[in-house]
């Protein structure tokens, strides 16, 4: 989808300090996929090229000095529930290292992406993302290109589709609903990642720019 340039107010004094401060910031006009890149596609990727992610690599023993071999099989973080409320300063809680998640494997062993096709994939590195890109003939968006294609036009609304999170009481993302990370009670329809344009298009005819997963940028 063609985004055109122009600038915006970009970032938040209201929520996580890595936004701040507001600012005006301007991009010139490019194009952008409608979705996240989906299990399907980027299982295309690896068909074609035999990449091999990040998170499917053993890790170096050189950079790990004192680690015994059983420890340097690869994988990935996992998100899991707790079983109650938690310190959420403490991200070990919920993020677990477990050996052998990748994308094909999200959960871990034993896990697949049965059903998951149109899902974003997960699991990818930096690196991988910029593998996918370079495959595709892309490139990453740069923080800003990211947030003004987010913003749909709406310069300054508080998310992609205005100021009220669900309005009328819909639900117009895919998030966390309930007490984090112990209990998402998924008003939304969706518990963990969903299907790409699960939700309307915002006013750039881009598909979950709030929500589902996060997203790499190049900068």
């Amino acid at each position: 989808m063609r985004v055109p340039g122009g600038a915006f107010l970009m970032g938040s004094d209201a929520h996580y300090a890595e936004e701040r401060p507001r600012h005006t910031a301007r991009v010139a006009g490019f194009s952008m996929d409608e979705t996240a890149v989906t299990n399907a596609m980027f299982a295309r990727f690896v068909a074609l090229t035999g990449y091999v992610t990040v998170a499917e690599r053993p890790l170096d023993p050189a950079l790990y000095p004192g680690v015994e071999a059983s420890r340097l099989a690869p994988g990935s973080l996992v998100f899991r529930p707790t079983d109650g409320p938690v310190d959420t300063r403490d991200m070990s809680r919920w993020w677990h290292w477990t050996q052998g998640a990748h994308w094909r494997a999200p959960e871990g062993p034993g896990s697949s992406l049965a059903g998951r096709e149109e899902h974003p994939v997960v699991h990818v590195a930096f690196a991988d993302a910029e593998a996918y890109a370079r495959w595709a003939g892309k490139d990453l968006p740069s923080e800003a290109e990211w947030e003004f294609a987010a913003r749909g036009g709406l310069d300054g609304a508080e998310f992609a589709w205005g100021d009220e999170f669900a309005p009328g009481g819909v639900h117009l993302a895919n998030t966390w609903q309930g007490p984090f990370p112990w209990r998402d009670v998924a008003e939304d329809g969706h518990s963990g990642t969903c299907p790409v344009r699960s939700y309307p298009a915002n006013g750039h005819g881009l598909f979950e720019m709030c929500g589902n997963v996060w997203e790499w940028t190049s900068d």
